[in-house]
């Protein structure tokens, strides 16, 4: 039976809102994020050749405009290198969006925190409600960061378990997201530990090979996570010491 991966990239880096949590923001790849996009490309095709695969010639990203732009440069780069027999075309999808926090989208970390504590329905919220897994912003349409690696890795598996069967060489498929979103997605897949969810964080434009099994099951095979600023200073503190 042919075997089947998913390629998780994460965007290269865009023009971001300064301290604005929302990952919902419309603005485009800055220059790094660009190069971003072109080295995933390249890595994509490194692992596609070392290994003989296939890759599968649609490109699933979010709808955010970041993410859209890594897939199309991705695209354009291999197509260069005649990775694919016939151009590859991509799709968009809400389900790979990155957390949302509903009405709040674009404003400051300080204005959403003064808007909860204005409101007398809500208690103030937590210090880490950023990073929190389980913290949902008590605003409409807001989700947490579980709930957005959930709808995330439930969407993987409905999309790689309706591949499995079509494809008869071992393949490919690239999917553009957002870090926090597929990181909690990881998770849910079983592929990472809670713990690790905090460590680890996803850099732009180096995708993560996971292989889908037909039960549902999901190994880690290739790429690395990132490990988070503040483990990296923990690190380094007790090689000083």
């Amino acid at each position: 039976m042919s075997r089947l991966f998913a390629a998780l990239v994460r965007h290269g880096d865009y023009h971001q809102l300064e301290d604005t949590p929302s990952a919902h923001q419309p603005f485009p790849l800055n220059t790094d994020g660009e190069g971003h996009a072109r080295r995933a490309a390249e890595i994509v095709a490194e692992i596609v050749g070392q290994h003989g695969w296939s890759l599968l010639p649609v490109f699933n990203t979010s709808r955010m405009l970041r993410a859209w732009q890594t897939a199309r440069i991705m695209a354009d780069e291999l197509e260069r290198m005649d990775i694919v027999s016939s151009p590859i075309t991509l799709q968009s999808f809400d389900e790979l969006a990155e957390r949302c926090v509903g009405s709040a989208a674009n404003l400051t970390r300080k204005q959403i925190e003064e808007a909860v504590r204005q409101d007398p329905r809500f208690n103030d919220l937590p210090s880490d409600w950023k990073t929190n897994g389980h913290v949902q912003l008590p605003f409409q349409g807001a989700e947490s960061l579980m709930q957005s690696g959930h709808r995330v890795a439930t969407y993987l598996i409905r999309v790689m378990s309706e591949l499995a069967p079509t494809v008869d060489t071992d393949s490919l498929k690239v999917f553009v997201g957002h870090g926090a979103s597929i990181r909690h997605a990881a998770y849910h897949l079983g592929v990472m530990d809670y713990d690790e969810v905090k460590k680890y964080s996803m850099s732009h434009g180096k995708p993560v090979i996971l292989e889908y099994f037909a039960d549902d099951y999901w190994k880690h095979v290739a790429g690395e996570w990132k490990i988070r600023s503040q483990y990296n200073d923990r690190i380094d503190r007790r090689k000083a010491e």
